[in-house]
C-alpha cells in the first residue's frame, strides 16, 4: 500500500505560478515539478476543502490553473475532531493568529492519519523551530508514529 500523503496549497501553488527570476522561489518550483512528474504515483494523495479554498482565492487564472491540479485528488474531511485539534496545536504550540489556518492542515493530515504532509510553508508548517512542538502535541494527542507525519 502506497503512503498517504497530505497536499498542502503550496505545491500547486509552485506546479502552476509563473517562472521566476528569485533564485530561492525558482528552485521550490523546479523541485516541485520535478517531484510532481517523477514521485507523486508512489504515494496516495490527499487534500482537503481548506486547500481548494486556498487555491481557489487570488486571480482567476492562476487560481484555475491551481484547482485543475487538485481535481482528481481525493478530498478528507474537516472534521469537527479536526478542528478542535487544530485549535490545541494554536494554543499549545503558541502559534500566531495568522496560523489558524496552518495549524488546520496539520489537524487534518494528523485526524485522517497521513504519513506525509507536503509543503513548502516553512512560517509555521514545516518549521524547525516549531517542529519539535507540534511532534508533541500530536503524541500527546495520542498519534500512532507521530514523527511519521513528515513536512
Amino acid at each position: 500500500m502506497k503512503p498517504r500523503l497530505y497536499l498542502e496549497t503550496t505545491i500547486p501553488g509552485y506546479l502552476t505560478s509563473r517562472p521566476t527570476r528569485d533564485l530561492i522561489t525558482a528552485a521550490h518550483q523546479e523541485i516541485t515539478k520535478e517531484w510532481w512528474d517523477n514521485r507523486r504515483r508512489d504515494f496516495a494523495l490527499f487534500t482537503s476543502q481548506v486547500v481548494i479554498q486556498e487555491a481557489g482565492a487570488g486571480d482567476p487564472f492562476a487560481s484555475a490553473q491551481r484547482l485543475a491540479i487538485l481535481k482528481d485528488i481525493p478530498m478528507l474531511e474537516v472534521t469537527k475532531e479536526a478542528k478542535a485539534f487544530a485549535r490545541r496545536l494554536m494554543k499549545q504550540v503558541r502559534l500566531p493568529s495568522q496560523a489558524a489556518v496552518d495549524s488546520l492542515h496539520i489537524a487534518v493530515a494528523v485526524v485522517h492519519v497521513m504519513e506525509y504532509l507536503l509543503t513548502w510553508n516553512c512560517a509555521h508548517i514545516a518549521n524547525a523551530e516549531l517542529r519539535s512542538k507540534i511532534e508533541a502535541v500530536c503524541k500527546a494527542r495520542g498519534v500512532q508514529g507521530a514523527n511519521n507525519l513528515h513536512a
